[in-house]
């Protein structure tokens, strides 16, 4: 159990790799806390959790309100008396399209959740982890950060790019305080909402979804969608004391996607 006795808030828990970072950290030993802002299914996976021998807690929470991020690490300092991780994994995917017709005003809410989030609930668990002696952050990137994907969603690149900047910014500031700050850049996630996407892409193109499952696997150099439990538990890695000497350091965790053409 590589997180033995933690405590580690998840932001971003939804179908996907969110929840496998939670059920996961769960069962790697971590007391777990949970927010997003769909209150139903956060209890549901928190249900999950604790009828597997686990601990769990959950907070509907907004990462675009402070308040809300200030609330979420309260209640899991009061319940469990410290915080030793952090997961910024808040998602807004933002519009696919070319940069000359872009709406550029829509971007604001893209960049709010995807990056200012993980600043706001940063900025809300450093105290604490400057006052029990250091902790660890990981914020979930993407490796559109680094490898530009014409036709994506741009504003959540940038969202991104931004992110993994901010991460190696704060990895410099929190040193002193042991407080070790990391980034990873993740790919294609094979799990339910990507799933569910080839599903309507197979309708809409006449194909079946085995086969853009294995397009898609054959240009990744690995030659398989990562699995999202399995890009999970890189993430987690990352909280884990298995990294202790590692900050500022941005984790490729998509296959090898980075670097194919």
């Amino acid at each position: 159990m590589i997180l033995k006795g933690k405590v580690v808030i998840i932001v971003g828990v939804g179908p996907g790799m969110g929840k496998a970072m939670a059920v996961i950290a769960a069962k790697e030993g971590a007391k777990v806390a949970l927010g997003a802002r769909n209150p139903t299914y956060l209890n549901t996976v928190v249900a999950e959790i604790i009828d597997d021998g686990g601990e769990a807690l959950a907070l509907s929470t907004d990462v675009t309100d402070p308040a809300q991020c200030r609330a979420l690490v309260a209640k899991t300092v009061e319940r469990w008396g410290r915080v030793d991780g952090l997961v910024n994994s808040a998602y807004a995917p933002g519009e696919n399209g070319g940069f000359d017709d872009a709406n550029i005003e829509s971007w604001k809410h893209t960049i709010d959740v995807a990056c200012l989030g993980a600043a706001r609930m940063a900025q809300a668990v450093l105290p604490h982890m400057v006052a029990q002696g250091g902790g660890a952050i990981v914020n979930v990137a993407t490796m559109q950060a680094q490898k530009p994907l014409p036709g994506g969603s741009l504003s959540y690149a940038i969202a991104k790019g931004a992110l993994v900047t901010t991460s190696r910014q704060l990895a410099a500031e929190m040193a002193k305080y042991n407080i070790r700050v990391n980034a990873t850049r993740m790919g294609w996630l094979w799990g339910e909402p990507v799933r569910n996407a080839l599903i309507g892409m197979a309708e809409s193109q006449g194909t079946t979804v085995e086969a853009l499952q294995e397009g898609i696997a054959k240009s990744i150099p690995l030659g398989v969608i990562p699995p999202e439990g399995d890009c999970a538990k890189s993430v987690l890695m990352l909280i884990s004391d298995y990294t202790k000497m590692v900050t500022g350091a941005v984790l490729d965790v998509n296959g090898g996607d980075w670097m194919a053409p």
